[in-house]
């Protein structure tokens, strides 16, 4: 195996042996076999003429979220997504009768018959065979991930209804454009091009998250728990949660939310349940503990599941492209149908109640719709002096001790500064006491990590009110966490809209080569983060 997608990738040059996500050689190598045969898949997509259907979109969409850090480990569900590629493949072969511009990639050719054939190719089709050349590679890299995350938010929003022909485009084109054999120039501006298409795919999903349930509102969130036994929900699936309410209802059981599905409790959808009880826990990498003392069913409804500990196994779940080896998992929706989770529900019952972690509560919901409401009062704020500088500090959580670098960032920033925040970068701060402006909490959390968008729109439409030319004029620094690919797409949203001076870390992508990385850092003036007081003074100051 070869893999440096994510941030804790092995001496921050890459995983060789098994991941520091957990996941072994074996499965790394049937996730890059699966990638390839997408690509291949993708190549034969790309020729058809419009309209495609879109089956294909949606099937490269969401198998390409599998192979996201921390999605998929089950082997077996793996290679079945290989499979189902393969079919799809040949059909749109013989929808093309043969016919194709330009040579045939190999990964176009390979065929197998069984799970030995498609073990014999696994291994020899990783990142490093897409170019010799490492700057070349770097690039398509950069363009891969990005479309990992792209595919994660169109996959959310598809299961809500809402697609979009030109996100699968654009996706299927970046596929088989990592196939061939193009010059750097080209593959930057496909780095770019990918950019476009993550702020189009976080938009359809925003757009698909508040059609359905409703724009968040501030909303005060329990970190206290109930006297009922519960299940606890992690992921970022929201109808998963919606489905799981609805028939959790009248059944005396709760349903708590952990790490990433904390903001679905300012959706006003969900707070009409009476039984949703609150958030319970940390981000993702808390969650064997979190798990241990919830002591209920768990249901992990997308990425961010680690290995499972035994104390907890026989009472998680998974459900969508997220799946664990000897974890049961909740088979998709038939059309017109909901999942069953009454297996999850009647197991709840038998459980004792959750152990109490902490007591108190969160205040979120600033996302865009809700900061605009606010907007008089925050301009106000800024032009009296009273809100001297917005620091946006949005993006993942990690294991590693060197991220407590954002927790003493939060501490240190001066009392006139307020936090923007999406993802699980969130809980590195949000439980500190860094107090309010004006009745303005110094940290205001958009939401999930494609609610990053939320603080891109938020920035351009502050630009507008305060009159300004270009968005990089505002009072604002951008300093993110990364982790995995998701974050990446974000990255590469935030360049495609204009954004500078992107401040990041707590190490730069192992995937970056040199040459690609020292012009990240001309055209864009990205930064790696440093010591949390010197790049607060450096931030404070505009730089």
């Amino acid at each position: 195996m070869f893999c440096y997608q994510c941030q804790e990738t092995s001496k921050n040059t890459g995983c060789t042996i098994a991941g520091a996500c957990g996941k072994k050689n074996g499965t790394s190598d049937i996730q890059d076999l699966l990638i390839y045969t997408l690509m291949g898949m993708a190549r034969y997509a790309y020729e058809l003429p419009a309209p495609r259907d879109r089956k294909y979109g949606d099937f490269i969409t969401a198998a390409l979220f599998s192979t996201i850090t921390n999605a998929n480990f089950d082997d077996t569900a793996l290679l079945r997504l290989v499979r189902q590629a393969l079919a799809l493949r040949a059909e749109l072969a013989r929808g093309l009768d043969g016919k194709l511009a330009g040579p045939a990639h190999d990964s176009m050719i390979w065929s197998a018959a069984g799970d030995a054939e498609m073990l014999a190719k696994a291994g020899t089709c990783g990142i490093m065979a897409l170019s010799e050349n490492p700057d070349l590679r770097s690039l398509k890299s950069l363009v891969l991930y990005g479309l990992k995350g792209i595919s994660a938010y169109a996959h959310h929003a598809a299961v809500l209804g809402c697609v979009s022909d030109e996100i699968y485009d654009s996706v299927i084109k970046g596929l088989a454009d990592c196939t061939r054999e193009l010059p750097a120039d080209t593959l930057t501006a496909l780095v770019l091009e990918t950019g476009k298409t993550a702020v189009s795919a976080m938009a359809l999903l925003d757009k698909a998250n508040t059609v359905t349930y409703g724009h968040p509102e501030i909303t005060r969130v329990e970190l206290s728990v109930r006297k009922n036994p519960g299940i606890l929900i992690s992921g970022h699936d929201l109808k998963d949660l919606h489905e799981l309410l609805i028939q959790t209802r009248g059944t005396g059981v709760d349903v708590y939310t952990h790490s990433e599905m904390l903001p679905a409790h300012y959706y006003p959808a969900f707070r009409k349940f009476a039984h949703f009880a609150g958030n319970y826990g940390g981000s993702w990498w808390h969650q064997n503990k979190d798990f241990e003392t919830f002591n209920g069913p768990v249901l992990m409804t997308t990425n961010c599941i680690i290995p499972v500990k035994d104390s907890y196994g026989n009472r998680i779940f998974t459900t969508g492209m997220t799946g664990y080896p000897g974890v049961k998992h909740i088979e998709d929706r038939q059309p017109g149908k909901t999942k069953d989770f009454s297996e999850l529900i009647a197991l709840a019952k038998t459980c004792a109640p959750p152990l109490e972690l902490e007591t108190g509560e969160l205040v979120g919901g600033f996302a865009h719709n809700q900061v605009a409401a606010l907007a008089d009062k925050i301009v106000a704020a800024v032009k009296s002096g009273a809100i001297r500088r917005f620091v946006v500090m949005a993006g993942c959580d990690g294991r590693q001790p060197a991220r407590g670098y954002f927790t003493e960032v939060a501490r240190q920033l001066p009392p006139d500064t307020v936090i923007l925040t999406a993802g699980c970068a969130k809980y590195r701060y949000n439980k500190l006491k860094l107090g309010d402006i004006g009745g303005i909490p110094r940290v205001l959390d958009a939401g999930q990590c494609n609610d990053s968008y939320s603080l891109a729109v938020t920035a351009l439409a502050l630009k507008d009110m305060f009159g300004l030319k270009d968005v990089n004029e505002l009072p604002l620094s951008f300093d993110i966490a990364w982790y995995e690919q998701k974050a990446v797409a974000v990255l590469l949203a935030l360049l495609a809209l204009g954004f500078k001076g992107i401040r990041m870390g707590p190490t730069l992508p192992a995937f970056l080569s040199p040459q690609v990385a020292a012009t990240l850092v001309e055209k864009f003036g990205i930064k790696l983060a440093g010591q949390a007081a010197e790049d607060v003074e450096k931030m404070m100051t505009g730089n």
